[in-house]
């Protein structure tokens, strides 16, 4: 097996992981902050070993203002997963990953503002096409649920923004590689965290039963840590065509988890939004010769 082929594999095998974490968070007894918190300080001790072992170096006498940059960066990311993982808790599974994965028509928005980059029609289009697939989840969710569903997908959209936020922040993050710029964020992401846990509730992880501790475990070591190591792996070996085209397997298999593991409720009306959605930011991300 050659190194691309290699390298797809290690990225589906990322992705469907990824896809699956809603399945574990769902399963763990504790407060968002602290199952976030517990998640980057594994994570951050993966990555660590993992640049450790690999030999690949962090200088961070380079760093200059991109420090501050890096630390605002991880707060981003930890609040962002608190959003996510509260998502969960008031919506479905698939609904609150379709809102997240709102993320990229944020960015599409964002950039001609922060970095002069053009908005082109199809990124016009793409946009208009994006927010009617998100209006469409978002009129037709269980109305059993009373605002329940609402509020799941505004914690979505609010974890959508906050990743929006990490990539925006990334794009000026130029010294330093992406394996090591996440896994500083990952660090920032848990120093952060440890007074925000401790002011909200404090650690609570002692009254978890067995199960809730080997789901956490499972989110922290093999959704965040060894998954991360797989994906910068991966993504050498591939253009970005590619890993853009890989990416949508994570929102993709998230919904058919939610469906028909979870058995959650999901409309014919959503899943024509959350195709508007994940085909109409595919097309923006890829240029019109690769397509």
């Amino acid at each position: 097996m050659n190194r691309e082929n290699r390298a797809r594999i290690m990225m589906i095998l990322s992705m469907l992981i990824f896809g699956s974490i809603g399945l574990f968070v769902k399963s763990i007894p504790l407060p968002s902050g602290e199952i976030a918190l517990y998640r980057a300080a594994m994570a951050s001790v993966l990555l660590g070993l993992f640049l450790l072992i690999s030999g690949q170096k962090i200088s961070l006498r380079t760093l200059g203002k991109e420090g501050v940059l890096l630390i605002i960066s991880g707060a981003a990311m930890a609040f962002n997963w608190i959003l996510l993982f509260e998502a969960y808790n008031y919506t479905t599974v698939s609904v609150a990953t379709l809102s997240y994965y709102f993320a990229p028509v944020i960015v599409t928005i964002v950039c001609p503002i922060l970095f002069r980059e053009k908005m082109t029609a199809k990124s016009w289009i793409c946009f208009a096409f994006s927010t009617l697939g998100l209006v469409l989840i978002t009129g037709t969710g269980d109305l059993s649920k009373g605002s329940s569903h609402l509020k799941g997908i505004l914690l979505g959209l609010g974890a959508a923004c906050l990743y929006a936020t990490v990539i925006l922040l990334n794009k000026s993050i130029k010294k330093i590689g992406g394996i090591q710029r996440t896994f500083l964020q990952f660090v920032a992401a848990a120093l952060v965290l440890i007074p925000y846990v401790l002011l909200t509730g404090g650690m609570s992880i002692m009254d978890v039963h067995a199960k809730g501790i080997i789901m956490l475990l499972i989110v922290g070591i093999v959704h965040t840590g060894i998954t991360y190591c797989m994906y910068f792996t991966s993504i050498k070996e591939l253009s970005g065509q590619k890993v853009a085209i890989l990416s949508y397997i994570d929102p993709l298999f998230a919904v058919l988890a939610s469906v028909l593991i979870l058995t959650e409720p999901f409309t014919v009306y959503q899943a024509i939004g959350g195709l508007l959605i994940l085909g109409f930011t595919l097309v923006n991300e890829i240029p019109r010769k690769s397509k």
